[in-house]
């Protein structure tokens, strides 16, 4: 987080060329206590139809918007969950193309049109994401691999860094991918994608019971089962602080977002083993992390202990 200095300079760099965003695009951006990157974050998408969806945020997010914002719609509901904030733009979205943008993200230049290519010459791509950075111009890693009890194993179990740049240790990760061109990719991370809005209409929208954390997922795997592509595309860029209203406060989310995918798509067999494996994994990384992270590892393990895996899938906080 930064100063309102910072983030008045970071809404400068922000800002897009003239007629860099096309009016057939409509961005919609979930809030919840979005202060200072939601100014940034909307002043980088203006020119196209603007919807915003305020999941019960109390620190003047809403205000800002109306303020500053006057042609963006806005949305205030409670807070379900980031899926359930954009399904809610996608009931009133006119656009044909369909841009989800973190509100502590913001679009470099006509990052926007450079997205909108990339799907006019793929017409079987139903998702295209831009590279990401951090706001010091790091590399932000965002092509993954979908959810296996291996994977999971090399996450949690930290073997992905023994080998961090191979696909056998760290396919999770997107490991060996340098994000230096255009591929095909399993899942994207969330913070800045367009989709197509034909895609949407024949696979349906988010999946309300992933709260936080692998919405994205499961809705990048239901469009490539349902034959379409997930682009990634280096062409546009993207900066995203990454956890700003999270602040990695909802790791359980994460942990139960895992179970969610698996008995999904892979059964509840493959969900039961993915508790026990994670259960054994913080478990140690409890042991090994003082302070707040070790807590937060204890408690989760806790957790995947509690109660019945119809228990965990079903749990809200």
């Amino acid at each position: 987080m930064t100063d309102s200095g910072e983030a008045t300079a970071a809404t400068a760099s922000a800002e897009p060329k003239d007629g860099s965003v096309p009016a057939s695009v409509t961005a919609i951006v979930v809030t919840y206590n979005a202060l200072p990157w939601i100014e940034p974050c909307l002043q980088s998408v203006r020119g196209c139809e603007l919807i915003v969806v305020d999941n019960g945020s109390s620190d003047g997010t809403p205000a800002l918007v109306r303020e500053r914002f006057p042609e963006a719609r806005l949305i205030e509901q409670e807070n379900k969950g980031l899926g359930a904030g954009w399904n809610a733009g996608i009931e009133v979205a006119g656009g044909r193309w369909l841009f989800f943008l973190n509100a502590d993200a913001w679009v470099v230049a006509d990052g926007i049109a450079k997205l909108v290519q990339v799907l006019e010459r793929e017409p079987r791509a139903a998702v295209v994401g831009p590279r990401l950075r951090f706001p010091d111009g790091r590399l932000q890693r965002s092509v993954r691999g979908f959810p296996t009890l291996w994977r999971l194993a090399t996450e949690y179990f930290f073997l992905r860094k023994l080998a961090p740049r191979t696909k056998l240790l760290n396919a999770f990760y997107g490991g060996g991918f340098r994000h230096e061109r255009e591929l095909e990719a399993e899942f994207l991370m969330g913070a800045a994608f367009l989709v197509r809005r034909d895609a949407i209409e024949q696979v349906g929208g988010l999946d309300e019971r992933f709260f936080l954390f692998s919405e994205e997922v499961d809705w990048c795997y239901r469009f490539r089962q349902a034959g379409w592509k997930v682009l990634f595309s280096p062409a546009a860029e993207v900066v995203h602080v990454g956890g700003a209203a999270h602040a990695g406060r909802l790791f359980r989310e994460q942990v139960q977002g895992h179970l969610l995918f698996l008995d999904k798509h892979r059964g509840a067999r493959s969900a039961a083993a993915a508790r026990r494996l994670l259960a054994a994994a913080l478990t140690l990384r409890g042991l090994v992390f003082r302070g707040e992270r070790g807590r937060s590892y204890r408690e989760t393990a806790r957790w995947l202990r509690s109660g019945s895996l119809e228990e965990l899938l079903a749990w809200r906080r």
